[in-house]
């Protein structure tokens, strides 16, 4: 059995205003055959920029509020929430909220994700 904390991963902050802890993955703190997992700390204004995937994925809305951008739809999320993505759909998650919103993704099949070097190289706001 392993068990790791999120919170002892120290994981990687982006300009769009969050940090990103893989807990489960390719470049994360466990390792799993199909899939990858991990918590997301968006802060007041902050956001997960507009991106698109081949993965199918659920953003599960652990604390805060905020809105939700699937294809043409956007809704507000909070506390509880959980939210399917189509593969290839574009996605945005914002934190509208004025504290930290927490947020665990969840993709497959497993890969490093594209968006989060083009994020750094400052191509997604």
């Amino acid at each position: 059995m392993k068990i790791v904390n999120y919170l002892d991963i120290e994981g990687m902050e982006f300009p769009a205003g969050r940090r990103t802890r893989v807990v489960v993955g390719p470049n994360g703190a466990l390792e799993a055959e199909h899939f990858v997992q991990g918590m997301v700390v968006i802060y007041p204004g902050g956001s997960v920029p507009l991106h698109d995937h081949a993965e199918e994925e659920v953003y599960f809305i652990v604390s805060g509020s905020g809105e939700m951008t699937v294809g043409e739809e956007t809704v507000a999320v909070k506390e509880g929430d959980a939210v399917y993505i189509t593969p290839t759909l574009p996605h945005l998650l914002k934190n509208t909220g004025k504290d930290d919103m927490k947020m665990m993704f969840t993709y497959a099949p497993k890969k490093i994700a594209d968006h989060w070097e083009q994020e750094k190289q400052g191509h997604l706001k």
